[in-house]
């Protein structure tokens, strides 16, 4: 266990991870499967992948927080399934999902760095995007672009900080590894949506080859990655 500092506790925070719940935990990581109906709700989301597709969202920040303390601090989250948990919240007027997770289940990364990113792809990401696709039709690609967008901002930013870039690389080089992604997927994900460019590259281009229907729920917009934009 490591005890987190002001900043990363703000950091979480901005993207709607809490260490104390503001609300009451309505679900956790493991029964999301029986918890799209209340996504659903929640969200004002029309239709099921639509609802889903927003949630895995929600989860996306979860997980750039994840990769953004590895590489800025060292250290990730990692706790069982059962304690990630979700509440309703409110952000500029919309009534939204949150994250909740427990300050005691963070550590410091491995030596081996890749057990890790593999750690956060496969028992954490995976599960969430395996159970969704059970209850209703969406692409596995929509789940895990809406994953990817915000690890795109996050890395473009730490490669233009001398004083993290060179682990920030290594990082980045991790999450796209092949054989991390097929030991339990048909490929990298990741690697398929950079297309060998880099974050550079891509932070101003519709990159997403599927869209999220972020436009489709109540109070959102259009993503600014979305193909419909090209």
């Amino acid at each position: 266990m490591t005890t987190l500092s002001n900043d990363q506790i703000r950091q979480l925070n901005n993207y709607s991870v809490y260490l104390e719940p503001v609300g009451t935990p309505l679900f956790h990581a493991k029964n999301v499967e029986s918890s799209l109906a209340m996504i659903k709700l929640i969200s004002g989301a029309p239709t099921d992948p639509i609802a889903a597709s927003f949630f895995m969202r929600r989860v996306g920040m979860f997980i750039s927080m994840q990769f953004y303390m590895m590489t800025m601090y060292d250290e990730i989250w990692d706790g069982p399934l059962e304690e990630l948990s979700f509440f309703t919240t409110n952000e500029y007027g919309n009534k939204t999902i949150s994250t909740y997770i427990r300050e005691e289940h963070f550590r410091e990364t491995s030596v081996n760095r890749s057990e890790d990113v593999q750690l956060i792809w496969e028992q954490q990401c995976y599960p969430i995007i395996q159970q969704l696709r059970t209850k209703c039709s969406v692409s596995p690609l929509t789940l895990w672009e809406n994953v990817f967008g915000y690890l795109l901002w996050h890395y473009y930013v730490f490669f233009d900080n001398e004083a993290i870039a060179d682990q920030a690389k290594q990082d980045w080089s991790t999450m796209q590894d092949e054989s991390i992604w097929t030991a339990f997927t048909s490929k990298s994900f990741l690697s398929n949506y950079l297309k060998g460019k880099s974050p550079a590259q891509l932070i101003n281009s519709p990159v997403r080859t599927t869209c999220c229907f972020s436009k489709d729920v109540p109070g959102l917009q259009k993503c600014g990655f979305c193909p419909l934009n090209s």
